[in-house]
């Protein structure tokens, strides 16, 4: 049996108007005996919706996993969060498709997303935004930035 790390990562997305310059970020947490572990890293896109960057602040924090983990994955977005706990394997059955037959909006991430979740483990959770919760608001300072910076 394979052992897999035990793993936490904290998400965000954020976005300067809603289509407009946006950024992500992201948080991975491992515990050693020596103490946690962490790396941290964000991006952004030039044009682009909240929606996407919340998306893309999940899918790099998987990414950055060099092997599968057993992930506790933490996000204010209820978009990401509802997605990988119900909606994801509804829209797969369904060809992409939502329950109202219309196409699955940002299907491109939702796609990467699955093929990453694929990989590992992950129990979903969501935290309140801008709410006090450390690792939140340390996620997304680093989405912000990257936004602010494609101004």
């Amino acid at each position: 049996m394979t052992v897999r790390t035990k793993v936490e990562l904290y998400c965000d997305g954020a976005c300067l108007g809603n289509p407009g310059p946006g950024g992500w970020g992201f948080l991975l947490r491992v515990p050693t005996p020596e103490g946690p572990k962490e790396k941290e890293a964000s991006g952004g896109e030039p044009g682009t919706t909240n929606n996407r960057m919340e998306l893309m602040a999940a899918i790099n924090g998987l990414i950055a996993l060099s092997r599968p983990c057993d992930v506790d994955l933490y996000s204010d977005s209820q978009y990401v969060v509802k997605g990988l706990q119900s909606w994801l394997e509804g829209w797969k059955r369904k060809g992409w498709r939502k329950a109202d037959g219309q196409a699955v909006i940002n299907v491109d991430l939702w796609q990467a997303l699955d093929e990453q979740a694929k990989r590992h483990r992950i129990i979903a959770h969501w935290v309140r935004g801008h709410d006090g919760h450390v690792e939140n608001e340390r996620v997304d300072r680093l989405a912000s930035q990257a936004a602010k910076a494609l101004q």
